[in-house]
Formats: C-alpha cells, sequence, structure tokens
C-alpha cells in the first residue's frame, strides 16, 4: 500500500523569491485595481510547477507570522540585519494566503514561531506513515531530511530544484542532515545575524564536525585544535552554543493540522475565479494545463527520486 504523498510548501520564501526575482527592473504587474501582483504570481507559478511534478495527495503551506519570534528573546539581533520589506511586496503577503485558501489549502503559521519550525513539526508528526516534501528556497531546512522527508530547494527559474535525500546530503557534505546545526554553531549565520564563533569559517567548521561529530565531543578534544582554533572556540563558548539554538528548528512547535482538512482533490472553481480577478492570465493557463494532467500517476515522481 503506498503511502499518503504530503507536500509542504514554504510560502514566504517562494513569495521573496518571486518578488526579487522581478522587482528588480520594477516589474511589479499592477492590475486594474492598482494592485501589484508580481510576487503572487511567481508563488503560484513555482507552487503550480512543483505540484505538477510531485503530484502529491496532500498540501499544506507554512508562513511566518511576524517579524519577531522566541529567536529574539534568545538573541536580541537576530535577523535585525534585514531591511524592512518593499511597500509593492507588503499588499501581496495576505493576498498570497487569500489566493492559498481560494485553492482549499490550509494556510499554517503561529505568532512567536518560524515558517520553518512550522515545517519541521508537521513533518515530525507526519514521517513514517507519509512520504513528504519541502519545497523552499532556504537551505535551514536540510537539517529536517529524513527517509520520509525530501526537501526541494528552488533554483533559478521556474521547475528547477536542487532535490534533497539523505543520501544525496551526505554525498554533498559528508555529515548527517542533523549536524547542520553543529555547523552553524561554529560558522553563524550572517543572513540571519548571528555571528557563531568569529573567524571560523564554512570550511573550518565542517571539517570540525566531520571529525568530531557534534561541538560537545570537539569540546573535549580542544587540545587536538590549533592553538588559533582553540583560542577563538573559548572566547566564543557561549555564542557558540546560542547560534545552535538559533539555528535549530522547533520540531516541536505548537501546530498540527488534520491531513483530512488537506487533501488535495484538483483545481477547485474557485482558484480560477481569484486568479482570474487577480488579472494573472499566465497563472491562468496554467491552471487550465494542470487540470487536463491530474490523470498521470501521483506517486511516479517520488518513486524516481528515492
Amino acid at each position: 500500500m503506498k503511502k499518503d504523498r504530503l507536500l509542504v510548501v514554504d510560502g514566504m520564501a517562494l513569495l521573496f523569491r518571486a518578488f526579487f526575482a522581478t522587482a528588480v527592473r520594477k516589474q511589479f504587474m499592477v492590475n486594474s485595481k492598482g494592485i501589484p501582483t508580481n510576487a503572487v504570481q511567481g508563488y503560484l507559478r513555482h507552487f503550480l510547477t512543483a505540484l505538477e511534478a510531485i503530484r502529491p495527495s496532500h498540501i499544506v503551506v507554512s508562513w511566518d507570522m511576524g517579524s519577531k519570534t522566541f529567536r529574539n528573546e534568545l538573541f536580541q539581533d537576530y535577523k535585525s540585519n534585514r531591511e524592512a520589506p518593499p511597500a509593492e511586496l507588503i499588499p501581496q503577503f495576505d493576498l498570497a494566503k487569500e489566493v492559498t485558501d481560494c485553492f482549499n489549502i490550509p494556510n499554517i503559521g503561529i505568532p512567536g514561531y518560524e515558517a520553518d519550525d512550522c515545517i519541521g513539526t508537521l513533518c515530525n508528526q507526519f514521517k513514517g506513515n507519509t512520504a513528504i516534501t519541502v519545497l523552499t528556497g532556504d537551505r535551514d531546512l536540510l537539517q529536517i531530511l529524513d527517509e520520509d522527508v525530501h526537501v526541494w530547494i528552488l533554483q533559478k527559474g521556474i521547475g528547477n530544484y536542487s532535490k534533497y535525500t539523505t543520501s544525496r546530503f551526505f554525498e554533498d557534505y559528508q555529515l548527517k542532515p542533523e549536524q547542520l546545526v553543529d555547523v552553524k554553531a561554529l560558522m553563524g549565520d550572517s543572513s540571519d545575524g548571528y555571528p557563531g564563533v568569529k573567524g571560523i569559517g564554512e570550511k573550518t567548521a565542517m571539517k570540525l564536525i566531520r571529525e568530531y561529530g557534534n561541538v560537545e565531543t570537539m569540546l573535549d578534544h580542544l587540545h587536538r585544535l590549533t592553538p588559533g582554533q582553540r583560542n577563538k572556540i573559548e572566547q566564543d563558548k557561549e555564542m557558540m552554543y546560542l547560534s545552535r539554538d538559533l539555528a535549530r528548528i522547533d520540531c516541536q512547535a505548537p501546530v498540527t493540522i488534520d491531513l483530512k482538512h488537506a487533501v488535495w482533490a484538483g483545481v477547485p472553481q474557485t482558484a480560477f475565479e481569484m486568479v482570474q480577478e487577480l488579472e494573472l492570465k499566465t497563472v491562468y493557463r496554467q491552471l487550465q494545463l494542470l487540470e487536463k494532467e491530474m490523470d498521470a500517476d501521483p506517486f511516479a515522481e517520488w518513486e524516481a527520486t528515492r
């Protein structure tokens, strides 16, 4: 008996990627009502193209619910280096969720937690009984890879992905997915604004975790490290542990969903109506094509990537 197949979409990652792919040339696609729609159109094109490839039985979309999370309580400067969203993007946050509703797909998000935490928690709840594909542009989600959890990272263009399994991750990094948080503990993450250990970069961090497995074992063998590495780690030990806490996805967030509410039964009429109302002609044509192709084997792509 084949497992249910769940597609978990990182909505914010898709929306931001879609917006900035066109905003560089000021292509905001303002419709006749004066509403910018470039991010929503790109989000839908990314999502629908992946849906066609994956053929899920169930779908959920996860969102950030505000700029502050429990990580800001741990570290005040967490993500403080990020600029405010452009004015043309702000109205498209709620619009993207409204469009998702019109597809009869649940929007998931919890104040105080990131979309990544919701995604990790749902994957943790359903893996074992469900084959899960996470669609995102965020490589941090690679830490939740599992035998039943694949992560597709968006690449440039529509329909291009770097498809990760646990074996692919090990081939690329010679690490287990869960060791990514120990690497981040040492190297930090400039995009999220936490430093890790000053002077320890990605190459050194990976080398140390490959050799020792985690930061605790590394600390037990500090005498084997070079004097420079040892001094840096001893001076920034507290920040190293804090950086690991910031990097680790919380897979016990207070979120759950009954999968029967996430069943994908095809493109509903409400989706066609909403897309037409927003004047997204390219997406409308894509919906028409998708509707015609719903007879394809829904498990073919998953079996091909295992």
